[in-house]
């Protein structure tokens, strides 16, 4: 599938560069407002000079054509300065939260390995100890860069060289550094021109934060506009504290025509425009007056979600989902609801409609081939957005970026997305299969398509039941080997049959059988990534099969056991199992011990020459011992899969769980041998500090490389 256009020439030599886009608008109206922060606004002309100041400092630094340059700097004028600069180099950049987790700095700073870093000294500190080799600080160079000289440095830049690398959200797994070229994302501004009808006129807001795709795509989308980009004061992505009744005023103030949202804040949005809008239901006007774009991405967002929020705003305000990844310049297909787009209860559909003008979409069987009939099957992007792929990861990059014979390229980025194509011909949006069924590295199979499709018609059904506000549905392993689909519902406080239990057997009379969820959890909140998505890492085990249910207030059913789990969330399976392993075996192996003790070391725990009250301590000694042998028995039998659920490799998980079994088990028999062996006899004494003591000193250092255990860092990009 096509959009409706194919991108006009974009251009050769620099005027086919987001910097030579720039500057055509910096040279025709530089008194036009670029940027606006904080009640300051910064021309064309200015920015453009300071800019080109900065750039020839960067260069006098060592940057060049085709390297890499990290750009962290916080919310302000700055920021959009130093990734110019860095572009009118010739450069690529690479926008880095300064805030961000020390442990994401390091992994990106590693990966990427940029030249250099534009910040400030307030950061030099943390960036220097995540691994930043060299750093420009603005504010300490800044009589270094006002006595620059004028007009950019004399390089030649390449329409298909690198502009940016993006690091990717890293919803299922470590973060990935993707890079796109001035082609594909001038092909993107494009479609976003074409598609959004965006003018000089335009005030565009930004709310992302740097280290988002959406934060390049909002500067892209105004400055190659020539419109001018207000930059929000609070991150609504990363800043917990802000509140979303912030929002409607900041618009109203800034005159904003056009902005993107992130599902979730969408969702923040609509909740909080509800109770107004039935309260002022006779007031006419939309309450986000002059907005005529308002683009939602970045996760499932379901087709009753995007009508509430239509219908809200009204009809001057035109409400867009998009998807696209940004490996694939960030955006690629957009859908807008009409008139006939209207859903029952239960069974709203995600909408992703068609492709953005010049680029294309096929969905893909397993061995490639496209369908057209409704069959669920991989979406695939293609077109002149697509990226170079990951610097430094070419088996990644060979992994997702395929070659097609039935593209115009013959070149498509497998997404790791689920969907269809309707009778209509718009694309629906299924699933992330990395969401529900976890990370997969092989082209997706037609069982996990099936996996996907049952989570999307479950959690469909999930969404809709009275009383909930959120709903998600994932294949978790609620026991060592066996995995199955929970739901996780986040309901409205007080609201009625909200329970685990109540809401499992409802799905289990909606759904067919075998396509509920093995059981529903209730949560408070679902858990989120930096980048607001959805964390399957972090969603609690359903409660065990035998948990009790609690006794019913309404609806007619009788209390008793569940047929499934379901309760509060967060009691493990596997933690049952281990509860019932120092039972069933933990609590026998420790009698068994305490019996034979003296039968195997006659002798051994006799205390009558020990004056007391030593002699009680000593007996106290005895019980632990055998205490910690029978725990030792039960996690040999029953705590495998506590050891598994750890994420770790097998092998280390393997020898992690023979390690704590040896920790505990082994005191029994070695302080009794030690007791009844002669100090003399040194082939025995040899012996045991063999067999005992150098074995705990081995299984300790292995539990110190289980916990501190992570994943090999990907080797560093080599640029040139």
């Amino acid at each position: 599938m096509t959009g409706t256009d194919t991108p006009p020439e974009l251009g050769t030599g620099r005027a086919g560069t987001l910097p030579g886009r720039f500057e055509e608008y910096a040279r025709a109206t530089p008194w036009a407002v670029a940027l606006r922060w904080a009640g300051r606004e910064v021309g064309y002309g200015e920015l453009d000079t300071r800019a080109d100041r900065l750039a020839h400092h960067l260069v006098e630094r060592g940057l060049r054509p085709g390297g890499l340059a990290a750009v962290a700097l916080g919310r302000g004028v700055e920021v959009y300065v130093a990734l110019l600069a860095v572009l009118k180099t010739g450069a690529a950049y690479l926008p880095l939260e300064p805030g961000a987790p020390d442990g994401l700095l390091r992994h990106v700073l590693a990966e990427a390995a940029p030249a250099l870093v534009v910040t400030e000294e307030a950061h030099r500190i943390r960036l220097t100890d995540a691994g930043a080799r060299e750093l420009v600080c603005l504010d300490s160079a800044a009589a270094a860069v006002a006595a620059a000289p004028a007009g950019p440095p004399t390089v030649d830049l390449d329409p298909d060289g690198p502009a940016v690398v993006l690091t990717t959200s890293g919803t299922t797994r470590a973060p990935r550094c993707a890079e796109l070229s001035h082609r594909n994302l001038l092909a993107a501004h494009h479609g976003w021109r074409t598609v959004y009808g965006l003018t000089p006129a335009d005030r565009i807001l930004s709310t992302a934060s740097l280290e988002f795709d959406v934060f390049t795509a909002d500067w892209v989308r105004a400055l190659c506009s020539g419109a001018t980009l207000v930059v929000a004061p609070r991150n609504l992505t990363l800043d917990r504290a802000a509140d979303i009744a912030d929002l409607p005023p900041l618009i109203a103030a800034e005159r904003i025509s056009v902005l993107e949202l992130n599902t979730r804040t969408a969702r923040r949005l609509t909740a909080h425009l509800a109770p107004a809008a039935g309260q002022s239901a006779h007031r006419a006007g939309s309450p986000l007056a002059g907005v005529r774009v308002l683009t939602v991405g970045a996760e499932k967002w379901w087709l009753d979600e995007h009508l509430a929020l239509q219908r809200l705003l009204g009809r001057s305000t035109r409400v867009i989902n998009v998807y696209g990844l940004a490996e694939a310049g960030v955006d690629s297909t957009w859908f807008e609801v009409g008139e006939k787009n209207q859903v029952l209860r239960g069974t709203a559909p995600s909408l992703i409609g068609a492709p953005f003008p010049g680029a294309r979409v096929l969905v893909l069987a397993p061995d490639g081939t496209p369908l057209r009939d409704g069959t669920i099957g991989e979406i695939a992007l293609a077109g002149p957005g697509l990226g170079r792929g990951y610097p430094g990861r070419p088996e990644e990059t060979a992994r997702r970026f395929v070659h097609s014979a039935h593209d115009t390229d013959g070149r498509v980025l497998l997404t790791g997305d689920l969907g269809r194509f309707r009778a209509d011909g718009t694309l629906e949006f299924i699933g992330r299969a990395a969401g529900v069924v976890g990370p997969t590295d092989v082209r997706l199979s037609d069982t996990v398509a099936r996996t996907v499709a049952r989570a999307a018609r479950a959690e469909a059904r999930l969404r809709a039941r009275p009383g909930i506000r959120e709903a998600a549905v994932a294949e978790v392993e609620v026991a060592p080997g066996r995995r199955e689909l929970v739901g996780y519902a986040v309901a409205v406080p007080g609201a009625p049959d909200t329970d685990g239990w109540s809401l499992t057997a409802a799905l289990k009379a909606l759904l067919p059988d075998g396509e509920a969820p093995a059981a529903v959890v209730p949560v408070s909140e679902l858990p989120r990534t930096r980048a607001g998505k959805l964390d399957r890492a972090a969603l609690p085990l359903p409660a065990p099969a035998d948990h009790a249910a609690p006794a019913r207030r309404s609806g007619g059913g009788k209390g008793g056991r569940s047929w499934k789990g379901g309760g509060s969330g967060g009691s493990a399976r596997v933690d049952s199992t281990l509860g019932c392993g120092v039972v069933g075996f933990g609590v026998p192996a420790a009698v068994v011990a305490g019996l034979l003790t003296n039968s195997l070391w006659p002798g051994s725990t006799d205390v009558s020459a020990v004056p007391a009250p030593y002699d009680d301590l000593f007996r106290v000694l005895y019980f632990f011992e055998c205490a910690s042998f029978g725990l030792g028995v039960a996690w040999l039998l029953a705590g495998a899969g506590a050891t598994a659920r750890m994420g770790r490799p097998a092998g280390l998980s393997t020898a992690a769980h023979l390690a704590v079994f040896w920790l505990l088990a082994s005191w029994w028999p070695q302080d009794n041998l030690y007791r009844t062996t002669r100090p003399s006899d040194w082939h025995a004494q040899a012996w045991l500090v063999f067999v005992f003591n150098i074995a705990l000193m081995v299984s300790a250092a292995i539990l110190v490389r289980f916990l501190t255990w992570r994943p090999k860092p990907p080797k560093p990009a080599k640029r040139p």
